[in-house]
């Protein structure tokens, strides 16, 4: 076993992808990992190749009037979720240098229904997109997490996490709550019924020995960390330069994302008539099972997703085409299905959209019935 130098997941020598750079050799998880070390020239990073998109698109909008929609649905996005994208990635920051992986190992090791709801807070904490936290979800099962929490801790944490949730209330206002709510109801109902298959021998257990010792308390090693902890200059400068080096991965994982998401989403709102959106993607059950179709089609980071389910919001008032539309992306996302089926098991992979899409159509169906 190896350790990815990028994401710092362990990985199977014989089966990873490897560099050989100065007579040693690096192995990785993923091309993405793999291709981050590597390096690339800024002309194709896609942060920014999507960003002078945008940028050109919004400057041809002053002498050629067809792209002034776009400026303005552009500019109307920008305005209302700078703030929420900046929080979210300077939290996530925070996050990703202060909390010791070891506590999210710890705490998702254990194999009680305590274990579910664990789960879902830490990933509340985790500010990441949910391609973004496949790497931590497989690394937490080596580790000796059970099936169940990592599938609660996979659906939790792309929609219910702190950015996500500042964005939606960005968009939505205090509607955004009943997206961020009903995420984590259905994170928590997946993992008992998980749980359930697990006891029944329906999905496979993980045969992986827990790394974390016995021995180890979370609250015994905060209070001694807080103890330890002298503030003077040196930390404070070392504390600053790991929050931004974890605000500036976090913006190379998924601000891209965002911008495309923003970029398609006004490009919809300029561009198709808004009676397609009434027609097709309506407060009806057909409305929403279309609005499931195009989420499973449609393969756009959390974050990315966000812009595009407000225009869906925006242009019919259906609230639970847009919950909709947020989670069969992650349900049925082939790249983590596949990830579960490779490193998890192949009945966890299956069940689980067979587990969620029925309560991700159900809850949406109340929504248009209720909120309006």
């Amino acid at each position: 076993m190896a350790r990815d130098p990028i994401c710092g997941m362990w990985v199977d020598e014989n089966s990873a992808l490897k560099v050989t750079q100065k007579n040693k050799v690096y192995f990785f998880c993923s091309p993405h990992c793999r291709d981050k070390f590597r390096g690339k020239p800024f002309y194709k990073n896609k942060l920014f190749i999507v960003s002078t998109i945008c940028i050109l698109l919004v400057l041809f909008s002053y002498p050629f009037s067809f792209f002034v929609p776009f400026r303005k649905s552009f500019l109307m996005y920008l305005k209302a979720i700078w703030w929420a994208v900046l929080l979210g990635l300077f939290l996530g920051g925070v996050i990703d240098y202060y909390i010791p992986r070891e506590y999210v190992s710890k705490i998702l090791s254990r194999k009680k229904p305590c274990t579910i709801f664990n789960a879902v807070f830490l990933g509340f904490l985790m500010s990441a997109c949910s391609h973004g936290i496949l790497a931590l979800s497989i690394e937490l099962h080596k580790k000796g997490a059970s099936n169940p929490a990592v599938v609660s801790f996979l659906l939790a944490s792309p929609w219910a996490n702190f950015a996500v949730t500042m964005m939606l209330l960005s968009l939505f206002g205090l509607k955004g709550l009943f997206i961020v709510l009903a995420a984590l109801i259905v994170a928590i109902n997946t993992g008992f019924i998980f749980m359930f298959l697990e006891k029944k021998g329906l999905i496979e257990k993980n045969k992986n020995v827990v790394e974390v010792a016995k021995d180890f308390f979370i609250f015994k090693d905060f209070k001694t960390r807080v103890k330890n902890y002298r503030f003077n200059l040196t930390r404070l400068i070392s504390g600053t330069k790991g929050v931004v080096k974890g605000m500036v991965e976090l913006a190379d994982m998924v601000l891209w994302w965002i911008i495309l998401g923003m970029f398609i989403a006004s490009i919809a709102s300029a561009y198709i008539p808004g009676h397609f959106f009434h027609k097709f993607m309506g407060r009806t059950l057909l409305g929403l099972l279309v609005t499931l179709g195009i989420a499973t089609l449609i393969e756009v980071c959390s974050e990315g997703s966000s812009p595009l389910s407000f225009e869906i919001y925006r242009q019919t008032h259906a609230l639970g085409n847009s919950f909709a539309f947020l989670m069969a992306g992650v349900a049925t996302d082939y790249t983590e299905i596949g990830l579960l089926w490779v490193n998890v098991g192949r009945h966890v992979a299956l069940w689980m959209p067979l587990v969620t899409l029925p309560q991700v159509v159900a809850i949406g169906y109340l929504f248009n019935l209720l909120l309006k």
